[in-house]
């Protein structure tokens, strides 16, 4: 079942909270093992407790009853938060960040946490307190990141729903890679928490993730709304209650290869182009584009302002020689590089960023979406960092082979991953549906019409040879 089955089943009185948990606890019980996707799963005797009183109370919203992890990113409280980290291993959270109030105020109930690389850099799941997280459709693969643990869970019906975060494509990549929708939202419109600078790094943002588009909107519409104490926040939309109307004939600009600046492994593109092939289907004209921009110059921008962010938020950790020696080497790159900048670096970086901005709205009154792949290269083996080239073009930093998430995530766009399709390898990829700021409403639709259409994550190809997902 979706999410929003589940929710109306648990409503009509089909199925208990009590059924629901026992059947997640029985699934986990079974796949978490092979992918190692859910951590700190609370004791299953309490679950079970939680799920009745939760059948014994009055129904506080959709969610009501259904089961939920939390990247471990995020304070849920009673749960660790370690993001991944040897400094925060036995950091239990005392209260929930907003997200995660939210989504307790609509009636989930919060089993544990979803796995994410160590402070969410890299878009691999791995870490030194938990482990890496698997790719489900080959377990001698990477998941993705960095909520790998998040699109696994809900590839292997672990969940049905599961919120993410995204700065550098963490719900898109993922999402892509485990053949799952993810979304990131235009930014401010999930707010973060309101604490420390609340104005200067616009990049991060928390985001759904889903089998369908349709709990892909019900559960942003849970996590939107603008909060008083954050005055960059914004009201949402009601993105569910149109999901099913039919978009209008939209005009698609395919940015490809941005002119050769995003390298890609064999049959990215390919696949990319055939499903753009079949969203035309429906009467969208799908054009391609020349590269509108400087892929350079949007790098350079992203690069100075996310080490700025990162030093910002994480360089407490590397004052103190004990907790550097703890920090992932990507950590402590970014800290001495963000901390290395002059006030003229940064105010450069802001104005390509804001002329990047400028050139995208003129771009937007000529075509309605933009898309790009959702990664450059196929799920590559857990054993790696990260990829060190790709066809011949070297990566030189841990996060190069992740430009193509770059351009929208720069200018807080919304995006839409949506499933493509499996390579000659039976990997599953994904593309970057780009919208205008605050069309939201619109990417989904046009999601749910492809969902509709491809059905792709209830495919299933033949496992690999290492193993892979299987319905058992």
């Amino acid at each position: 079942m979706d999410a929003c089955a589940q929710s109306a089943a648990l409503e009509s009185g089909a199925i208990s909270a009590a059924e629901m948990m026992q059947a997640t606890l029985a699934r986990i019980a079974v796949i978490n093992p092979s992918v190692n996707a859910i951590v700190s799963l609370r004791d299953g005797d309490r679950l079970m407790t939680e799920a009745r009183e939760a059948d014994n109370a009055p129904r506080s919203g959709w969610l009501h009853g259904i089961p939920i992890a939390i990247k471990d990113l995020a304070n849920a409280a009673g749960f660790p938060t370690s993001m991944g980290s040897p400094l925060f291993a036995d950091h239990e959270a005392e209260a929930d960040d907003l997200l995660v109030a939210r989504l307790r105020a609509a009636g989930a109930i919060v089993i544990g946490k979803t796995n994410t690389p160590e402070f969410g850099l890299g878009s691999h799941t791995f870490n030194p307190v938990h482990g890496v997280t698997r790719n489900p459709y080959d377990t001698s693969r990477s998941a993705g990141g960095s909520s790998g643990g998040a699109a696994v869970a809900l590839a292997t019906g672990m969940l049905s729903v599961a919120d993410g975060s995204d700065m550098m494509g963490s719900l898109r990549n993922p999402a892509g890679w485990n053949n799952v929708y993810g979304m990131r939202p235009t930014w401010g419109t999930v707010p973060a928490e309101p604490a420390g600078d609340l104005f200067m790094h616009q990049l991060s943002t928390a985001g759904p993730m889903a089998r369908t588009p349709a709990d892909l909107a019900a559960l942003l519409d849970t996590m939107t709304g603008a909060d008083p104490r954050q005055p960059l926040s914004r009201e949402g939309a009601d993105t569910l209650a149109g999901i099913d109307r039919t978009p209008k004939a939209l005009r698609i600009g395919w940015l490809g290869d941005w002119d050769g600046a995003f390298p890609y492994a064999p049959g990215i593109g390919d696949l990319s182009q055939s499903a753009l092939l079949q969203m035309a289907e429906p009467g969208h004209r799908v054009e391609t584009l020349k590269a509108p921009f400087s892929a350079d110059a949007i790098w350079q921008s992203w690069t100075d302002l996310r080490s700025f962010a990162v030093a910002a938020g994480s360089g407490v950790y590397y004052d103190n020689p004990d907790q550097r020696l703890l920090l992932k080497p990507a950590a402590i790159w970014e800290i001495e590089r963000g901390r290395a900048m002059d006030a003229a670096r940064i105010q450069t970086a802001s104005a390509i960023r804001s002329d990047w901005y400028r050139r995208t709205v003129r771009l937007f009154e000529s075509y309605d979406v933009l898309v790009l792949p959702s990664a450059q290269v196929w799920p590559f083996p857990v054993e790696w960092e990260h990829p060190q080239s790709i066809e011949g073009h070297a990566m030189d930093t841990y996060h190069r082979w992740m430009q193509v998430v770059v351009p929208a995530g720069l200018i807080g766009l919304p995006v839409v991953n949506v499933p493509a399709g499996f390579g000659e390898n039976g990997l599953p990829a994904g593309l970057q549906l780009i919208g205008p700021r605050g069309s939201d409403a619109m990417l989904l639709r046009l999601a749910q019409q492809w969902h509709k259409v491809t059905l792709w994550p209830q495919t299933r190809p033949a496992p690999p040879p290492h193993g892979g997902y299987t319905n058992g």
